[in-house]
């Protein structure tokens, strides 16, 4: 039976991201100013900021009481451990946002108690809109479910967050070991929709070695979960939030061959 809180909170993740999505697309391929926040690569826009006042705006519409956490600006950083909360990242992929490269989501995850119970990255640039809710994981309206492969020879996978530019040799290492495990190796450069591929089975895994920030992975963990999916941390458990984690299709060979991977790297 879907949960009619779960379905209603999943309307108000589609209708928000969508309506920031709007925001930061009115803005994208116009020569934009950049800034950078925390390094020469961390980079903000203004679409950002008013990207997620609007998602901001279209959740409080509805649950005006409701905490908020966001990327930008004075919203929360952490993700309360009780109770319903609503992560956002205005636009996951700035760095590809600002390159006019289409790879960039708005993204919404509601979350109860800390567990991501509805989520929607939408990808306005790609025309393709990604939502968990009660039931179902969805591709533009329509129910998917990750892929079925079975042999790691045949899978693609991706790596999303990594810590290569304090840690290039850990990287190389672990790129060096998924190349020579699986079939291909991608990187998109937004952590958002790499997950969302793998909910859908374009991909079959993906792989992140750093403590990644809740706007750019619960959404997404949650669309994955909700598909069919799985996301241990890098001991094998489920994820909890916290840490670098494996998510995969769920098929065992897959996911064992990625977890062996992470070996390479995760106890330094």
């Amino acid at each position: 039976m879907v949960d009619s809180t779960e379905h209603d909170r999943a309307t108000v993740a589609e209708r928000a991201a969508r309506a920031g999505g709007d925001v930061a697309l009115d803005s994208f391929r116009t020569g934009i100013a950049v800034d950078t926040k925390t390094g020469k690569t961390d980079v903000v826009t203004q679409a950002d900021r008013d990207s997620q006042q609007r998602v901001s705006d279209v959740i409080g519409e509805t649950y005006p009481n409701d905490p908020i956490v966001g990327e930008e600006g004075d919203e929360l950083k952490a993700v309360p451990e009780e109770g319903a909360a609503w992560v956002i990242d205005p636009i996951d992929g700035t760095n590809n946002y600002v390159r006019g490269l289409r790879t960039w989501a708005t993204s919404v995850a509601a979350t109860m108690d800390g567990e991501p119970v509805a989520a929607a990255n939408v990808m306005p640039a790609l025309g393709d809109s990604y939502l968990a809710d009660g039931e179902h994981a969805r591709l533009n309206g329509d129910p998917v479910g990750v892929s079925d492969r079975t042999d790691p020879e045949a899978a693609t996978v991706a790596v999303t967050a990594w810590s290569g530019t304090t840690r290039p040799e850990a990287y190389t290492r672990l790129t060096s070991e998924l190349v020579s495990e699986f079939g291909d190796l991608r990187r998109f450069g937004c952590a958002q929709a790499t997950l969302s591929f793998v909910a859908s089975g374009a991909l079959d895994a993906l792989f992140t070695n750093v403590d990644p920030n809740p706007w750019d992975t619960l959404a997404g963990v949650g669309l994955i979960r909700r598909a069919g999916g799985r996301v241990t941390g890098l001991d094998g458990d489920r994820w909890d939030g916290s840490g670098g984690f494996v998510a995969s299709n769920g098929v065992s060979e897959i996911h064992r061959t990625a977890l062996d991977a992470a070996r390479t790297i995760r106890d330094e």
